[in-house]
């Protein structure tokens, strides 16, 4: 369905400039999830070859990974300003 937005209570309408930035950042964001992919990847291939190591680099990868989501989520709801909690 076309302009579904226009049935959600509190979403808006975006200028053309707003929705180029919203795709930046969706971008952007794909961008930062293959290289949190490369570093998990990276992390289970040390483990392999070393037996069970450290469990601190996963636990920072988990974390700069949330951030990261919380932090593109952020950019987002500054372009889009919806009109909810």
């Amino acid at each position: 369905m076309d302009n579904q937005h226009r049935q959600i209570k509190g979403y808006r309408e975006l200028s053309q400039a707003e929705i180029d930035l919203m795709n930046e950042i969706k971008a952007k964001g794909a961008e930062l999830g293959e290289l949190v992919t490369k570093l998990e990847e990276n992390q289970a291939r040390i483990t392999a070859e070393h037996g069970t190591g450290d469990a601190e680099p996963l636990r920072w990868i988990a974390i700069g990974k949330s951030h990261l989501q919380q932090g593109l989520m952020a950019l987002t709801r500054a372009v889009a300003k919806p009109e909810f909690f």
